[in-house]
C-alpha cells in the first residue's frame, strides 16, 4: 500500500486540498461573490499553484476538465455528495465508483461520512466498499468526517471533532478532514485520536486573511497535516496570492505576519 508521504497528494508530509465540490453541495450561491468561479476552469487554473497538492471535484467536473489539467493538477475524486435541495436526515449519494475514478485518472478519492446521522450505517457500508476498492488501485482515501444529524446539537464540540477523527481511523481513511474545534489543544486531541490517520482542517466559510491564516497556523502547530479549503481561497480576488500565504504557513511553518507579507 502506498504510504501517505509517498502519495501524489502529499508534499513534504503535508497537504493542501483545494475543494471545489460546492456547486453540488451548496449550489451556485457560493460563486456569487466572485462570479468567474462559476466557471470551473477558473478554479482549475488556481489549482495549478504549487501549494495545492490536489483538487477535489465531483465526477462531471473531473470528466470535463481533468484531461486538460492532468499534467498540472492532482485529482481527488469526490465520490459522494448531495445537493442542498435535499431536506432529509444527512446523507450523501455515491455518484461514481472507485474503478471509474481510477479510469479517469484520480490520484486519491474523497468520501463524506456523516457520523451520528440516521443514515450512518448505510454510509459506513458504502465507505467500506470505496475504501477497499481504493486499496486495490493504491489510491489514498480522504474522509470528510462530519458528525451531523438530529441527535447532534453542536458539531464543533471538541469531543465530537475528536470522535470524527477517530472514526476516520477506525474505518480505514488515510486522511480525516474535520472542522476546527476552536483551539489548538482541542485540535491536538483530535490529531492524537486519529493515530496514524492524518488530520486536516476544513476551511469553511470565508474569513479575513489574518483570521484564517492564524487558524491554519494553530491547526498546523497542533499537529494537523494540512488543510482542505475551498471558499477561503477561490472566493478571494487574489487567490494565487493567498495560496502563497498558505504555502508559507503549511509547508514552511512561518509566522502569520510572514505569510501575510507574501500575499
Amino acid at each position: 500500500m502506498l504510504s501517505f508521504e509517498d502519495s501524489p497528494i502529499a508534499r513534504d508530509g503535508k497537504v493542501l486540498i483545494l475543494a471545489y465540490d460546492h456547486g453540488l453541495e451548496h449550489g451556485p450561491v457560493d460563486f456569487e461573490d466572485v462570479p468567474e468561479t462559476m466557471d470551473p476552469e477558473t478554479v482549475w487554473d488556481v489549482a495549478t499553484h504549487d501549494a495545492v497538492s490536489s483538487l477535489a471535484v465531483q465526477k462531471g467536473v473531473a470528466e470535463a476538465y481533468y484531461p486538460s489539467y492532468e499534467d498540472d493538477v492532482n485529482l481527488l475524486a469526490k465520490l459522494n455528495g448531495t445537493s442542498n435541495l435535499w431536506m432529509g436526515e444527512p446523507d450523501s449519494s455515491v455518484n461514481w465508483s472507485v474503478d471509474y475514478a481510477a479510469e479517469v485518472g484520480a490520484d486519491a478519492i474523497g468520501f463524506t461520512m456523516y457520523g451520528g446521522s440516521n443514515n450512518e450505517i448505510e454510509m459506513a457500508e458504502e465507505f467500506r466498499k470505496a475504501q477497499e476498492a481504493a486499496r486495490e488501485h493504491d489510491l489514498p482515501v480522504v474522509m470528510w468526517s462530519y458528525p451531523r444529524g438530529q441527535g447532534l446539537k453542536n458539531d464543533k464540540k471538541p469531543g465530537t471533532i475528536a470522535y470524527a477523527a477517530r472514526q476516520a481511523l477506525e474505518l480505514g481513511a488515510d486522511i480525516a478532514k474535520v472542522k476546527y474545534p476552536g483551539n489548538p489543544d482541542s485540535m491536538s486531541h483530535a490529531v492524537n485520536a486519529a493515530g496514524p490517520t492524518k488530520v486536516v482542517m476544513s476551511g469553511g466559510s470565508k474569513t479575513s486573511d489574518r483570521e484564517f491564516l492564524s487558524t491554519v497556523k494553530d491547526a498546523i502547530d497542533a499537529g494537523a497535516a494540512g488543510l482542505a479549503v475551498g471558499r477561503n481561497v477561490w472566493q478571494r480576488e487574489n487567490a494565487a496570492g493567498f495560496l502563497d500565504g498558505l504555502e508559507a504557513v503549511i509547508y514552511e511553518e512561518t509566522t502569520v505576519d510572514e505569510a501575510l507579507s507574501r500575499i
